[in-house]
């Protein structure tokens, strides 16, 4: 009989570039800082789901990372499974966790995503962004996205910047042209999310930006700014996830329950549906946890760029199909609204090494659950969710998580 898995405890790391720490270091302090806040030992952990995504060309750490991390930890012989999922990784991790909870195979499992991104050698980064599609057609996928360039010929990608910030730079084209959002829209995204993140001590950027600021920054991949962009940068997430049989046992008060959390792969082209991957990800989470999408007090979603905040809130059901610059104009998503979207900054300002990115959202909404949030805290926040997504195929995200939950108990 499936059960509920039950957040007992997070912890991250500060995000940011770390030329001076490594993978231990960063996901070790996270994953400390989880066990404790559950109030338990290491030795009660009974497997561990290890998302990383980058280590293998960034720090040559390949196929072991998470056994590496956590002997030096001192935990070992319990299962170890090693997830790379692009930047769903660690939401991936954590969705493996909970499932292996919910079949009843534990009662304790670590979930944690780390990473190192920021290498002095810029090349060395946009390669890994490069691998998050289908290299044996890298040249087709470029002379597709040239055909889309407001200046053809102008073309970085992979170059001087990561690819995908021309990814979402042409799908931000293509809803300006069928909706009439436009540049100021994304700059009001940025602006609001640096506000959130000024909030979060854990966050990358902590300085506030006004819309005109935005928009005055130089252009990165037209019509994305600078600010309209995901920072690269180092950082690690973990979380603890135990059974209800446990959480009785410990007498937790405050854990968070998991509703749903629904893995799903970008299919385009495939007939089946006309639905993205975060469309059918969202809509599988919701029947799953049985709620509507107005039920929904807090949401951290995949913002590496500020277009994409505006998309997902559409693919989410937050917003009609070309409304989502309206939530914005209307105040709806930012603190204080309607329903708050990236109260931790998001990944624009919060940051986004990219395999810590999930774990460190779901870390967001549990602070969030359980009143820990400080100035950033939305009040009477009981459901949150969650959406990651990583890797491009076709016209489609290659991998995206989409989780639910709630709060189960009074705030500490």
């Amino acid at each position: 009989m499936a059960q509920s898995a039950i957040i007992a405890g997070v912890g991250m790391t500060d995000f940011g570039k770390f030329p001076e720490r490594g993978l231990k270091s960063l996901a070790s302090e996270a994953i400390v800082a989880a066990l404790a806040d559950a109030g338990l030992p290491p030795g009660d952990v009974e497997a561990a789901y290890m998302g990383n995504a980058a280590a293998a060309l960034i720090t040559g750490q390949a196929m072991i990372a998470g056994q590496v991390i956590l002997r030096s930890l001192g935990i070992g012989r319990i299962p170890v499974v090693n997830v790379e999922n692009a930047c769903a990784t660690s939401a991936t991790a954590f969705q493996q966790a909970e499932r292996m909870i919910a079949c009843g195979q534990y009662d304790v499992v670590l979930a944690a995503g780390f990473e190192k991104l920021f290498h002095k050698d810029k090349a060395r980064t946009f390669q890994v962004f490069m691998g998050a599609i289908d290299v044996e057609g890298i040249p087709q996928f470029l002379a597709s996205l040239a055909k889309n360039e407001p200046v053809p010929g102008d073309s970085a990608s992979g170059d001087k910047r990561s690819i995908f910030m021309d990814i979402y730079a042409s799908a931000a084209r293509r809803h300006m042209e069928r909706y009439g959002t436009t540049a100021r829209h994304f700059a009001m995204v940025s602006a609001k999310n640096a506000y959130h993140g000024s909030l979060n001590p854990h966050a990358q950027y902590r300085d506030v930006l006004s819309v005109d600021e935005v928009l005055a920054a130089p252009t990165v991949s037209p019509p994305l700014t600078l600010p309209m962009c995901a920072p690269i940068g180092d950082g690690a997430a973990a979380i603890v996830l135990v059974s209800e049989k446990k959480a009785r046992a410990m007498g937790l008060k405050d854990g968070v329950r998991v509703r749903s959390s629904v893995l799903a792969s970008g299919w385009e082209g495939s007939g089946l549906s006309d639905e993205s991957v975060v469309e059918y990800a969202s809509r599988k989470a919701y029947e799953t946890a049985a709620i509507d999408p107005r039920d929904i007090d807090v949401v951290e979603l995949h913002d590496a760029t500020a277009p994409a905040e505006i998309i997902c809130y559409e693919a989410m059901g937050i917003a009609k199909k070309g409304e989502g610059a309206r939530l914005l104009e209307q105040g709806a998503t930012q603190l204080g609204g309607r329903i708050p979207v990236n109260t931790s900054g998001g990944l624009l300002r919060k940051g986004h090494p990219v395999g810590a990115t999930g774990a460190a959202q779901i870390v967001e909404l549990c602070e969030q659950l359980r009143g820990r949030a400080g100035a950033r805290q939305v009040e009477g926040a009981r459901l949150a969710v969650a959406e990651n997504g990583g890797g491009f195929l076709g016209a489609d995200a290659a991998a995206t998580v989409v989780t639910v939950l709630e709060a189960t108990g009074q705030a500490r």
